[in-house]
């Protein structure tokens, strides 16, 4: 399907389901398909992400991924009140992304273009693009603090490695490009060989504790994933925030994604979601299943070990440490990519504060 006619569908869902709902104030893009032609292919392996904005401060959980007209949608709320003030969404690193082009789908009350036409010409104002690459640094502090070291080891286990991984998005909004959630490590990737500091992505892969792991041994927990996702997927009933990345539809992404890393030699890139989605495969059995998650457990367990070389919460602690003591020199790296930036308009503060990223 070529991004046009996914977008199309969209298009057509919310006309026919967010438009009539109580409250309803727009729609727009975000994600990975905001900038891309319309004529590009959508690989399989990607959805379109919607945003439905709200007047409710408090939205009801977001629909997640869906079909629709052919496509693989992923719809969430937004409640207005945090798109209101445009500088704040200047400083959202997971916000502005969306409003630096045009992405509005249906907007009844005008605001979400006036929204647009306001923080577009800033986007790439350089005192905007170091506030969002310290939303991003304060969201990796701010979640490792939170780490709870009772919980069970399949939630511990993404409370470090979810802001783990957005050290790859302090750098990618640095770079003015999508902070990816998926595919966050073959990005920084590239973003690092383009900037020429390629010697940062082994320690990026090393805080997550897959700088060396094997395709062999990647390809193996694949197929354990694949295992544990296909039994969790006809007893999932609780509702989780991610509830709709384990379902049919979601397929494609969860597992099928990451086989495709795997085939395009990027097996390491795909390490962080593999992990991710064991972990909230057992999230919902732990719930909802509790015999087949204690049967799965030693799979996830294997994997977590064999992909990140975590085995305990001990573990799992001295990691949270590493990442912390390693906040200057990504600090450094991506005050390199600010100043190299040739999109990036305003001059440069001397010196950068040091808070800053």
């Amino acid at each position: 399907m070529r991004v046009a006619a996914a977008r199309a569908a969209a298009t057509r869902w919310v006309a026919a389901y967010a438009r009539p709902a109580p409250g309803y104030r727009g729609a727009y893009f975000s994600g990975s398909t905001v900038g891309r032609p319309g004529d590009a292919e959508l690989p399989p392996s990607s959805d379109v992400d919607v945003m439905v904005v709200t007047e409710e401060d408090d939205p009801p959980a977001k629909p997640g991924k869906l079909r629709y007209g052919g496509a693989l949608l992923e719809i969430s709320y937004v409640p207005w009140a945090e798109l209101r003030d445009p500088e704040a969404v200047l400083s959202s690193y997971h916000l502005a992304g969306s409003f630096r082009s045009d992405t509005v789908i249906d907007d009844p009350t005008g605001e979400l273009r006036a929204l647009y036409a306001d923080v577009s010409p800033r986007f790439a104002e350089r005192r905007w693009v170091r506030r969002r690459c310290l939303d991003a640094r304060r969201r990796v502090e701010g979640r490792l603090a939170a780490f709870d070291a009772s919980a069970p080891f399949h939630e511990q286990v993404p409370a470090w490695m979810f802001p783990t991984g957005v050290t790859t998005h302090v750098l990618l909004v640095a770079a003015l490009r999508n902070p990816t959630v998926r595919l966050r490590y073959r990005a920084v990737r590239d973003v690092l060989i383009e900037y020429g500091q390629p010697e940062l992505y082994p320690e990026l892969l090393g805080l997550l504790g897959c700088a060396e792991v094997s395709e062999r041994v990647v390809r193996h927990h694949v197929g354990e994933l694949r295992r544990t996702f296909d039994a969790t997927v006809p007893v999932s009933r609780t509702p989780f925030f991610f509830s709709s990345d384990l379902t049919g539809p979601a397929r494609p992404l969860a597992v099928d994604g990451s086989v495709e890393l795997l085939d395009r030699g990027e097996h390491r890139e795909a390490v962080f979601w593999i992990v991710a989605t064991l972990a909230r495969c057992h999230t919902v059995l732990a719930v909802d299943d509790p015999a087949l998650h204690a049967a799965r457990l030693p799979a996830f367990e294997a994997a977590v070990a064999g992909l990140t070389g975590i085995t305990c919460t001990a573990d799992l602690l001295e990691r949270r440490e590493r990442v912390l003591r390693f906040l200057p020199r990504l600090e450094e790296a991506t005050e390199a990519v600010l100043a190299a930036n040739p999109d990036i308009t305003g001059q440069a503060p001397l010196p950068p504060p040091r808070a800053c990223c």
